[in-house]
């Protein structure tokens, strides 16, 4: 298996925050304008923007601009890609890296 580890520290980096997962429970809604992310939660409105780029950064969410607000929505096929690395990580499988790294033999501890 041949794992983006860059890509995953990114998402999980953007998503290890309680506000940022609240963000993210709020955008699995449907897309929103910033004005109504902040009325949900209880942070200043340069607050959400930093969170908000975070994610944005990570690849989560999407941000279009509409006049002088942000609409936010998660990026479905980022999130369920993520998602899959993950597992694939958390598998036991067959070309795991442990057996192609040179190891220590089975039976000897380091």
């Amino acid at each position: 298996m041949e794992n983006n580890y860059s890509d995953i520290v990114s998402i999980t980096k953007a998503i290890s925050d309680e506000t940022r997962l609240k963000i993210i429970d709020i955008l699995s809604c449907g897309e929103m304008c910033a004005c109504e992310i902040l009325k949900l939660v209880d942070i200043s409105q340069s607050t959400l923007s930093y969170h908000m780029k975070l994610l944005s950064d990570s690849g989560l969410v999407t941000a279009v601009k509409d006049g002088s607000w942000m609409h936010y929505s998660l990026n479905k096929e980022n999130s369920n890609s993520f998602i899959s690395s993950l597992n694939e990580l958390l598998e036991e499988k067959k070309d795991c890296i442990c057996k192609t790294e040179k190891t220590p033999s089975e039976n000897h501890c380091c």
